[in-house]
């Protein structure tokens, strides 16, 4: 009945009901930090602008389509989470916080990403999962200092070159795309330390062992004829992934004997990880 009565009152633009909606945001709370997720928001509260020594901004699972010029305002802040809303493109606004390190756009209908994020350079951490991505945004590859992508649950069918000179990048999330070959570029990134490829539609497996930094590749629930061969106290998740890399009649989900703690190498859920941070 609360979620209803919210959904309800959210249509009416008085201070009032939005005041109800949102809560007190009459001064900047001391630890920085304003979250307004799940609280069936369609337009963006102006006053929130006025919070210029902002760091963290969470609007999560609402009913946002648009940002206003103001949030530019907030030039300190360093997380930005957007995710579950309905934006169909990126606000550039967005592009002009010179200090954001996390942006979350998860869940959204985002089919590209504007030229213009290339102005972060500080953004270590992206997700753009469950979109409508079919080609791999270009200016991702523009971000050098990125250091986690997640990318999921697209429409990808291949990955461009140029994602090798991302030096700093250590995780990337491409589960749940159609690709239909293991994307050649990442055999030319060493310094990837986890590589998901779950759920796609790859059915040969190149050899891994050349890649140094290596903890995890994740590749369970692809119509593969082979497990990838990667080096020693490197974990696997998928089919075979306790044998050698010739496949014999098992299937399901395996790991390495002796491996370690893969849980620790996986994404945690958005929420746990927001309130981590």
């Amino acid at each position: 009945m609360g979620n209803m009565l919210t959904a309800i009152i959210s249509f009416f633009p008085s201070e009032s009901c939005q005041k109800f909606i949102l809560g007190d945001l009459e001064e900047m709370p001391i630890d920085k930090m304003v979250d307004l997720s799940s609280r069936q928001v369609r337009r963006f509260p102006l006053c929130v602008c006025s919070f210029r020594e902002l760091v963290k901004l969470y609007l999560s699972d609402n009913k946002l389509s648009h940002l206003p010029p103001e949030l530019e305002q907030l030039q300190k802040l360093q997380i930005l989470a957007l995710d579950f809303n309905n934006f169909h493109t990126l606000p550039s606004v967005v592009c002009t916080l010179k200090e954001l390190n996390i942006l979350y756009l998860g869940n959204n209908k985002l089919g590209d990403l504007p030229a213009e994020l290339c102005q972060l350079k500080n953004l270590k951490t992206l997700w753009i999962e469950s979109n409508r991505l079919y080609h791999f945004p270009s200016v991702v590859c523009e971000l050098r200092y990125l250091k986690t992508l997640h990318v999921g649950s697209n429409a990808l069918r291949s990955l461009p070159g140029q994602l090798r000179y991302l030096k700093e990048l250590r995780t990337i999330w491409l589960s749940g795309n159609q690709l239909a070959s293991f994307p050649p570029v990442l055999l030319h990134m060493p310094f990837l330390e986890v590589i998901d490829v779950d759920c796609n539609g790859i059915q040969d497996f190149p050899n891994l062992t050349h890649l140094s930094s290596l903890k995890l590749v994740i590749y369970d629930h692809n119509p593969c004829r082979n497990a990838p061969k990667v080096a020693k106290g490197v974990n696997r998740v998928g089919r075979w992934s306790e044998e050698s890399p010739e496949p014999r009649k098992r299937s399901g989900l395996e790991r390495d004997r002796g491996s370690e703690d893969i849980d620790s190498l996986l994404p945690p859920p958005p929420q746990s990880l927001r309130r981590s941070k």
